[in-house]
């Protein structure tokens, strides 16, 4: 996303928009953006430099780490911040800023029970199991290496 710096007035400019969602440049198939990146931030200009405040929101189409399932995850930020120094252009890029906050926020194991309206069939649940049922892990138990 560019700011054009000659258009910003003294006090400061309110903007909100969309950029492609080409610009998280994702290459992972279990996480694809499902439309663009949405914005809103107050912007200004201090002391030759450029600052940015506001919220940033992306919906992503996500793999659930324990069952696969795909699901809608609603990546927000909601406390965007930034500054840059302001060196000769005439505009200022702040995409390379947006791209990474809202990788940082990105869940590191996503799952489709993530707000409680869904039950994932992948989870193990030691509240729920009884007594004699059989799980993936303890087939794995049962493994006898040979040592040398």
């Amino acid at each position: 996303m560019k700011v054009h710096i000659n258009q910003i007035p003294a006090d400061g400019l309110h903007i909100e928009g969309e950029d492609p969602a080409a610009i998280l440049e994702l290459d992972d198939p279990s996480v694809q953006p499902v439309r663009g990146v949405r914005w809103s931030l107050d912007i200004g200009l201090s002391d030759g430099g450029l600052f940015a405040t506001g919220k940033l929101a992306v919906d992503l189409k996500m793999a659930c780490v324990s069952c696969l399932r795909k699901f809608t995850y609603p990546l927000r930020v909601p406390d965007f911040a930034m500054q840059i120094d302001l060196n000769g252009p005439e505009t200022a890029d702040l995409t390379d800023q947006m791209r990474e906050d809202i990788l940082l926020a990105l869940p590191p194991y996503p799952h489709c029970d993530w707000n409680g309206q869904n039950v994932c069939k992948g989870a193990v649940r030691e509240s729920t199991e009884s007594p004699g049922e059989s799980h993936a892990w303890d087939e794995l138990d049962k493994l006898k290496f040979k040592s040398n």
